[in-house]
């Protein structure tokens, strides 16, 4: 295979290969073990599908229905250049007897469009607006996959972890937000083995990539409408700031400073921000007034004021962004908006708390609402791979033997410094 993203070369038999797939598949799910020819990217796939507890005999879980679903699309970055997919994928899936889906950064489809007939077939497997199709809930499939290696990729046939969808063939790609580089979800086309095909591939490829261009333009504009700066500081050592169609990567204190000011538009005394900022006493006022001197060099002075010190104008923090879907109870889209822990490097008190208890915000909702998908994600994220709690919620839903092995090992490798101190105290 030339390109081991493209599922087949042209001309190849795609009957002849699909039952090759199949027997590996079987062999996979029976022993665990890859046969040849499977690519490279399907092996690592599949293993990380049965990692996650997926089986092959599942059925796609449905997050978002009705008003929900509305909502939260209306909301959605990709809303924006729907018209652009529309434009380019939308008469081809028509024509082809093909599907236009578009998902999310979490593998929730927010669009499926396309042939009627082949949407009802595809309704049959959960394949809908609403439905969780990332890698940890469906295994191995285009836009799942897309998203959890962050490349464009074609599944064919029996390459599809979850049997039910193995009669389909999809390509998909990864989009990107133009500003920071952040998947914010792909688009994909499902149908026939017929697109088994590199142009498939290379087709939706350059669709994500039209799409990309397109926030591009979209972006600045808007952004000199609004006025409001955003501050993106969530799963970052150095936040980002980005103004007036600029992206301003800060310093690590820069950084606290403004994540706490953008917290308090009230403003905050030089002593307040010393606190805030400091656990060491000796810091002096003069310290703190050097680097503020030096972040205004860096915004402009017209963004900083001073007495007490403030941002002039709003900034958009992506910590308030999941605080306020966790207070209207959007869960889902709440994890999808929490890119990681606030400035994880940072010792800084007040961040230090913040960082804390938006964290235990979100597992906790992750928690109470008991969605298997969602809990798998925090889990299998670095922040959450020793979340004991989130842990016990996901084998208590989903009680596969990969997580009940996971949290029997959790629980043994916690246990074992309070026997070792018990020992050391006799």
């Amino acid at each position: 295979m030339t390109d081991p993203w493209v599922a087949l070369e042209p001309g190849a038999d795609h009957a002849a290969h699909a039952r090759i797939l199949r027997r590996a598949h079987e062999t996979f799910t029976s022993v665990g073990a890859v046969p040849r020819p499977v690519r490279a990217v399907v092996a690592e796939s599949w293993r990380r599908s049965a990692r996650a507890g997926v089986g092959p005999d599942g059925t796609a879980d449905v997050d978002l229905v009705d008003g929900d679903l509305g909502a939260y699309r209306a909301e959605h970055p990709l809303a924006r250049v729907m018209p652009v997919f529309r434009e380019l994928l939308g008469t081809f899936a028509v024509d082809g007897e093909h599907l236009l889906a578009v998902c999310d950064a979490h593998g929730r489809l927010l669009w499926v469009e396309g042939h009627p007939a082949t949407r009802a077939r595809a309704q049959r497997m959960n394949f809908v607006p609403g439905a969780r199709w990332a890698e940890s809930a469906m295994g191995t499939n285009a836009p799942g996959t897309a998203i959890s290696v962050d490349r464009p990729v074609q599944v064919f046939a029996a390459e599809h972890f979850a049997r039910s969808v193995q009669p389909w063939t999809c390509a998909a790609a990864p989009v990107h937000d133009p500003r920071t580089g952040r998947v914010l979800g792909a688009v994909d086309i499902t149908g026939g083995h017929g697109l088994a095909h590199p142009h498939s591939l290379g087709f939706v490829q350059a669709v994500a990539r039209a799409a990309e261009s397109q926030l591009a333009l979209l972006v600045p504009a808007e952004r000199s409408g609004e006025g409001a700066p955003e501050l993106t500081a969530l799963g970052r050592d150095e936040a980002l700031l980005l103004i007036d169609g600029r992206k301003v990567r800060l310093s690590r204190r820069h950084s606290e400073i403004l994540v706490l000011l953008a917290r308090h538009p009230e403003g905050l005394t030089g002593d307040e921000l010393l606190c805030a900022l400091y656990e060491d006493e000796s810091i002096t006022p003069v310290t703190l007034r050097a680097e503020l001197t030096r972040l205004r060099r860096v915004l402009g002075a017209d963004l900083l004021g001073s007495r007490p010190y403030r941002l002039t104008v709003p900034v958009e923090c992506d910590v308030a962004v999941v605080e306020r879907r966790l207070e209207s109870g959007a869960v889902a889209a709440a994890a999808a908006a929490y890119a990681g822990p606030l400035l994880p490097a940072s010792q800084a008190p007040s961040v230090v708390r913040l960082r804390q208890r938006l964290a235990d915000a979100v597992r906790m909702a992750l928690i109470a609402r008991r969605d298997p998908d969602l809990l798998a994600d925090w889990v299998y994220a670095p922040w959450g791979e020793d979340d004991l709690d989130v842990w016990r919620a996901l084998a208590a839903v989903r009680p596969t033997a990969t997580f009940l092995a996971r949290l029997a090992g959790l629980e043994s490798e916690l246990a074992a410094p309070a026997v070792w101190r018990r020992t050391a105290s006799r």
